[in-house]
């Protein structure tokens, strides 16, 4: 196992629509495009496996549960200019759960994928 890699799964209704996103919105690059089953897409030492319905990890469970996308699990990118950022997005019709929230470590803001995946836009305090 490599230890400068993190791997995260997220279940999607449309892989295709989630590997476009992430390559077009965020800059990953496509490791492997398997739709409509699976994709991997990656950014730096993180690895996205963006999961199907058709694929293994979709299986139900053997209480019947269905595994699911939208949750509220993350991964977080760090940005340099937040508002700059969401402004960009925004422009190019990415939807936010929030507004940017700001704390003592920083400011964040949660964008949803395709699926309703989250992911966590955040800029450290003291960057601007």
């Amino acid at each position: 196992m490599s230890e400068s890699q993190a791997n995260v799964r997220y279940m999607v209704g449309d892989v295709q629509a989630c590997v476009d996103w992430y390559v077009g919105r965020f800059g990953f690059s496509v490791q492997l495009n398997a739709a409509p089953a699976f994709a991997s897409v990656e950014r730096g030492p993180l690895r996205l496996l963006l999961s199907g319905r058709a694929s293994s990890a979709g299986r139900p469970m053997p209480d019947g549960r269905q595994p699911e996308a939208g949750g509220w699990n993350r991964f977080q990118l760090i940005v340099e200019d937040l508002g700059a950022e969401v402004e960009r997005l925004r422009a190019e019709g990415v939807r936010f759960r929030n507004e940017i929230v700001v704390g003592p470590g920083g400011s964040q803001i949660l964008a949803e994928d395709p699926a309703g995946n989250v992911v966590e836009l955040f800029q450290p305090a003291g960057r601007a």
